[in-house]
């Protein structure tokens, strides 16, 4: 950031199939970045979600409103009972299977700024996971990541490939 950029990103080699990805605090925030809050410094225990969610780590598996981004009444209508420390939200984005595209597309599914301020304040959620690449709406980018990320407890997991199955 301190180049003029939008965010500070790293660069590392990794095999053709690893995508599923966490932003550190550091991603959006220099002085995290300088503070050396990298992925390596977020909480195991929240992060360990995907091979076993239903077995031992509660977790939910949520299925958005098709009309519309993560937005605060979105998340209100969700009614995420309290205790929950994460969910896999299901959106828009694994009906128009996303994922398996190769361009990005902007016109994706994320959460707003209201809808990731509304679950910080209103739930005990610290791993927030979502169908495409980023967790934040292409409209709202930079102000949704930097509400999850500002207090160093939420995380952004994206990428899932969700099917119907899941």
């Amino acid at each position: 950031m301190k180049n003029g950029s939008l965010a500070n990103n790293s660069e590392m080699k990794l095999p053709p199939n690893t995508g599923t990805h966490v932003d550190s605090p550091g991603h959006v925030y220099d002085h995290y970045f300088d503070a050396g809050f990298d992925v390596d410094t977020l909480d195991l225990e929240v992060l360990m979600v995907l091979t076993i969610i239903a077995i031992v780590r509660p977790g939910l598996l949520v299925d958005v409103p098709r009309n519309s981004n993560i937005t605060a009444e979105v998340m209100k209508s969700l009614n995420i009972p309290k205790g929950v420390r994460r969910v896999l939200f299901r959106t828009l984005n694994t009906d128009r299977k996303l994922m398996f595209k190769n361009q990005f597309d902007t016109s994706y599914v994320g959460f707003t700024k209201d809808g990731a301020q509304w679950l910080v304040e209103n739930t005990d959620i610290k791993m927030v996971g979502i169908d495409y690449l980023s967790v934040a709406a292409w409209t709202d980018l930079i102000p949704s990541h930097l509400v999850f990320l500002k207090s160093r407890a939420q995380y952004g997991l994206r990428s899932q490939k969700q099917n119907k199955s899941v």
